[in-house]
């Protein structure tokens, strides 16, 4: 098979499944993986696909908007889920962390670690799902209550700054080499405040986010101490914040281990 014929059969597979695997691809065409990576890099810098940890997705497939309020706490994808799994499991006992009113932050409370832990948040959907849990005190920041149910003014960036914090986790609709960005100016105030009062800043990056920029930036991508994506995340936004002295950890959802 000519390389022609073969990437147009990758097209063709993408189209259909969504993604593509290296590994299932190098079974398909009896070829190496460094070979079908060499095809994914060039299909990609020809805008036809975007390579990812694992494989490729569609250009079609990577977003440039955020979920609106209605649709960010349902059921969580199981790529957030991974992602969701090992930022939890940077939390030690005693240490104070906060948790947004991000849908991937909504997504890390069944993984919170059973341990004497207190958690800051401007979520009031966040604050309701801990209150029961014995083990976490749980601090809602003060402040203006927004329809989605979070709290992102002066007041809540002044009430902040009275703590310590061991680790926030950030996220924002585009996560890129010149960092995370969000669409509101006073979303980015709270973030750069989170950031600036925690020991260690922990980026959440869903491969969907991943290599946009959005109107306003939060943190610059020098101020990340880890960032955890998934693996369908592009290998070059990857490359590039590595590229940054950023740590960069990548989840497995269990479909592609």
């Amino acid at each position: 098979m000519f390389s022609d014929e073969r990437r147009d059969k990758i097209l063709d597979l993408l189209q259909k499944d969504g993604r593509v695997l290296a590994r299932d691809l190098a079974d398909l065409f009896d070829m190496s993986i460094d070979s079908i990576r060499r095809d994914l890099t060039i299909m990609e810098e020809k805008g036809l696909l975007k390579r990812t940890h694992g494989g490729a997705i569609p250009v079609s497939k990577v977003r440039t908007s955020p979920l609106p309020p209605a649709l960010r706490y349902q059921v969580s994808s199981p790529h957030q889920q991974a992602i969701a799994k090992i930022a939890a499991s940077f939390i030690q006992e005693k240490d104070t962390v906060f948790i947004g009113s991000a849908g991937i932050h909504y997504c890390m409370l069944p993984f919170l670690p059973d341990l004497p832990i207190t958690v800051v948040t401007n979520s009031i959907k966040v604050a309701d799902a801990l209150k029961d849990r014995e083990t976490i005190d749980v601090y809602l920041v003060g402040g203006k209550v927004k329809n989605s149910g979070s709290i992102t003014d002066a007041l809540a960036n002044e009430f902040l700054r009275q703590f310590t914090l061991d680790i926030c986790f950030v996220t924002g609709g585009g996560i890129s080499k010149n960092g995370v960005s969000t669409s509101t100016p006073e979303v980015a105030s709270l973030g750069r405040v989170v950031a600036e009062i925690s020991r260690r800043t922990i980026c959440l990056a869903p491969h969907e986010k991943l290599g946009t920029d959005f109107f306003v930036k939060e943190v610059p991508i020098t101020d990340i101490d880890l960032l955890i994506t998934d693996d369908e995340a592009s290998m070059e936004a990857i490359e590039e914040i590595e590229s940054n002295g950023v740590q960069v950890v990548i989840a497995k959802t269990e479909e592609n281990e």
